[in-house]
């Protein structure tokens, strides 16, 4: 039979390796918010803003805004409707997911993934961006 003793020093250890994981953890999320932040400002919105642009030329009325660490091109014809990329600090590494909404009759639809799986934020391109967007423009144009 285990004895007490062994339990209590194999408690102590996991509380310890779970303390050293969170705040590894917290590291990687903080180094990831400041590569978000950068590749928001000379990245994403930029590439965001050219679409906008061109949608309008094209007659599709969508808006660009950037509410608190994200950027998001919306329907103006519905709320619903839009194409965003966020920050998800809930896995481990954090990684850029890009959301798309749209309607379909009374429901919604929503896609959620990466921008580029495995890719570190600070690797992430205009490319990468342009690629998500033209993936998911389709129903959010196609009426």
């Amino acid at each position: 039979m285990i004895e007490v003793s062994e339990v209590r020093r194999r408690l102590r250890q996991a509380i310890t390796d779970g303390r050293k994981a969170a705040e590894q953890r917290h590291e990687r999320s903080q180094l990831a918010s400041a590569d978000y932040a950068r590749f928001l400002e000379m990245v994403a919105v930029p590439v965001f803003r050219i679409l906008a642009n061109v949608l309008r030329a094209e007659r599709y009325l969508f808006e660009l805004s950037t509410p608190e660490g994200s950027v998001r091109l919306s329907s103006e014809r519905s709320a619903k409707d839009f194409l965003d990329l966020v920050l998800d600090v809930s896995v481990d590494p954090p990684v850029v997911m890009g959301r798309a909404s749209h309607t379909r009759g009374g429901h919604v639809v929503l896609v959620e993934r990466p921008v580029l799986d495995g890719a570190r934020i600070a690797d992430l391109t205009d490319e990468n961006v342009i690629q998500f967007l033209m993936a998911e423009i389709a129903p959010l144009i196609e009426r």
